[in-house]
């Protein structure tokens, strides 16, 4: 489990980044952090990996102090960020050299992602392309069988059959112990992936829910027309028409569209919240 508590921070010569900010990770979710640039997501795994300290407040992670980066706790983590230096080297050299900090690496599994990505062992990580350099971090912090994996932009620079790919992967690694968070603004490429969605907005958190209350409680409509105005919690243009979130009265799961939810929490959070709250009351 991952537990922040009360966590301040600030950059200095800045503003508070964060305040009072509280989350809860459980073991054997998927979780998309989503929010624009500069709302705080980088920051926010950093603080949870320990390479950022709270101001005050505390970071828990299995049990660990974050910003005491314990090597019990290392081993348990592997952060792929979105942006990178990477020596000239080949891959298996890379592997050689930091595998051995991960207690529980496999190298079945590694070649296995592997292949699934296209690369080989031999490749010089020099010569590869952004993506294809990407897909190697993935592929190697997936192989540690570190508990909780840590992926910052992850799909930036793949292509459409990376992007499917990756999902594929991700969807596949997971089990009851692990956690697994993704953030990014895509929020398409994160469809049919994710358990739970977190929303940051300058350095708040604004939505935390699972998709399967989300599916429960919202509608995504793509034309609005004939409904009700007192049910559409959210709206906007759409190819000449009005689409949006409405109240689900149906009692039926909808598909959550990921792109219409993020547009209606950034721009109106209290509203489609609020219909949350009023069901957690209701039951």
């Amino acid at each position: 489990m991952i537990a922040l508590n009360d966590i301040h921070f600030r950059y200095k010569k800045k503003k508070q980044l964060f305040e009072n900010l509280n989350l809860s990770l459980q073991p054997g979710f998927i979780y998309g952090l989503l929010g624009k640039n500069g709302a705080g997501k980088s920051s926010l795994l950093k603080l949870i990996s320990g390479l950022l300290y709270p101001d005050s407040g505390e970071c828990r992670v299995f049990g660990y102090d974050a910003s005491a980066r314990k090597p019990a706790m290392l081993q348990d983590i592997y952060l792929v960020p979105e942006e990178f230096n990477l020596p000239p080297i080949s891959l298996a050299t890379f592997v050689n050299i930091n595998s051995v900090f991960y207690s529980k690496f496999s190298h079945n599994q590694l070649q296995a992602y592997l292949a699934e990505f296209e690369l080989q062992e031999e490749d010089k990580l020099s010569t590869l392309s952004y993506g294809q350099k990407k897909k190697f971090l993935i592929a190697f912090g997936l192989a540690t069988n570190a508990r909780l994996l840590i992926l910052d932009e992850p799909t930036n620079g793949l292509d459409i059959p990376s992007k499917s790919q990756f999902r594929k992967i991700m969807a596949a690694s997971l089990d009851e112990d692990k956690i697994i968070v993704i953030s990014t603004h895509q929020v398409r490429d994160l469809e049919n992936l994710i358990d739970n969605i977190v929303v940051l907005e300058h350095g708040n958190i604004i939505f935390n829910q699972n998709i399967a209350a989300i599916s429960e409680r919202l509608a995504f409509e793509y034309n609005l027309a004939g409904i009700p105005e007192g049910e559409v919690l959210y709206a906007e243009e759409l190819q000449g028409r009005k689409a949006g979130i409405v109240k689900n009265l149906s009692g039926q799961d909808s598909r959550v569209d990921l792109e219409l939810l993020f547009n209606g929490i950034i721009k109106n959070a209290p509203v489609i919240n609020e219909q949350f709250a009023k069901l957690n009351y209701e039951y």
